[in-house]
């Protein structure tokens, strides 16, 4: 099966938390704080792999966590860092978020290696607060939380040459023809229903050609399924326009050929001004198969026209050293030119202060992170809370609301007096 989008949740692995200890060891009752920090959560890695042809693994698995990072530990031992995850795809594939299409990454050749996600840093140990006047805290930080994400894959097939037209003239059987490719071939319309690709080796020079299946009118706009078949046709250097130029299906090339050019056009005006070549393909069934080929000629102008047979094999060879002459004239192929949107795997840091009758409100994100820092039953750790609140502008956002001694503050699940 064929697969070329998915759909995917990724979250990277969180913090480890700092551990609260102290020294214990005989003849030393009282050694300090040895609360080790927690270890970093493993990182989402995206990784083209030229073994994957296709997003088939994705149907099945779609959603991917990596590791959490340990929690430190006494004697200043720090927490194991969580294994990053690496999600295997296939070269050609873009990441985009599902609500914008903004591209997230673009993995365009083998090995390349994207880092989607970074794991949430530990949190830091009892040890890391001790000061000179604060010689026993008896609180730690818990590890930085990340966020889920659902992203979108989207595969674009990576080949030289890509074969576009009409359905049923011809471009499988001359896929099939050279190279060792072996795609459905059948006498009737949309026979290729997913992009088939081949290693042409003409002379000294190998390319890859891509079988896009057959487009019709309207493709640009999703009929016939066209979004699926022109987002292969993106990464192709030049383009080899077949044409079924005996007409035998009662349709007119020329009409044909500046449907197809539209289509592309339409759906992106670089494509339709790629490099292109013409084959007229079907040159052995009817008669008015060279009246036909002498209209499209004058038609098309300087484009290069090549009147073959694809079943007989009738000037293919002729075809594919022009393919490759242009090929050679072509700059490398490299991948689009994108400033990739940089996805924040932290939790959002929001603190919402409202009012509810005569109780004052202090949640979100944020404030949960700070409340699970806090030992409500230690004065250090208290006085660094309330340094937090004041720091962080809660206290000013409180007294904005009408906050005044003895009120009570809800601060998430906690509730505490307003004193000033």
């Amino acid at each position: 099966m064929f697969v070329d989008i998915a759909k995917i949740k990724v979250k990277s692995g969180d913090g480890g938390n700092g551990c609260v200890g102290f020294h214990r060891e005989k003849y030393i009752s009282h050694g300090g704080p040895d609360g080790g920090d927690g270890g970093k959560g493993g990182d989402i890695v995206l990784l083209a792999d030229s073994d994957m042809r296709t997003l088939l693994d994705f149907r099945y698995r779609r959603s991917y966590e990596a590791e959490r990072g340990q929690n430190g530990s006494g004697g200043l031992c720090t927490g194991k860092n969580g294994a990053d995850l690496i999600i295997k795809v296939p070269p050609g594939t873009q990441v985009k978020l599902p609500d914008t299409g903004e591209v997230v990454a673009d993995l365009f050749r083998p090995g390349d290696r994207v880092v989607l996600l970074k794991g949430g840093h530990g949190g830091r140990g009892n040890a890391r607060f001790a000061t000179p006047t604060r010689q026993a805290p008896n609180f730690a930080q818990p590890g930085v939380k990340t966020r889920e994400y659902e992203v979108v894959l989207e595969m674009k097939s990576i080949a030289d040459v890509g074969l576009v037209g009409f359905p049923n003239v011809g471009k499988s059987t001359l896929l099939s023809v050279v190279s060792a490719a072996r795609p459905k071939i059948a006498n009737y319309h949309f026979t290729t229903l997913q992009p088939n690709l081949g290693m042409v080796k003409m002379d000294d020079y190998s390319f890859a050609m891509a079988d896009i299946p057959g487009l019709i009118e309207d493709a640009h706009l999703g009929v016939g399924l066209g979004h699926d078949f022109l987002r292969h046709v993106e990464r192709n250097r030049m383009l080899l326009h077949v044409v079924d130029i005996s007409g035998c299906e009662g349709r007119d090339p020329v009409e044909d050929y500046e449907a197809i050019r539209h289509e592309l056009e339409a759906y992106d005006s670089e494509l339709a001004a790629r490099p292109q070549i013409i084959a007229a393909n079907k040159m052995d069934i009817l008669p008015d198969a060279e009246k036909n080929l002498a209209r499209l000629r004058e038609h098309v102008g300087a484009a290069a026209v090549y009147p073959i047979s694809a079943a007989t094999r009738q000037g293919v060879q002729e075809l594919m050293r022009a393919v490759v002459q242009l090929l050679k004239s072509l700059p490398a192929p490299a991948p689009e030119v994108l400033e990739p949107v940089a996805l924040d795997a932290r939790l959002d840091d929001t603190i919402e202060v409202t009012r509810l009758d005569d109780v004052y409100l202090v949640d979100g994100p944020g404030a949960e992170r700070m409340l699970d820092s806090v030992n409500l039953f230690d004065r250090d750790s208290m006085g660094r809370f309330q340094r937090q609140l004041r720091d962080k502008g809660i206290l000013d956002r409180l007294r904005a609301l009408g906050a005044t001694d003895g009120d009570t503050i809800r601060f998430c699940d906690t509730e505490f007096d307003f004193i000033e």
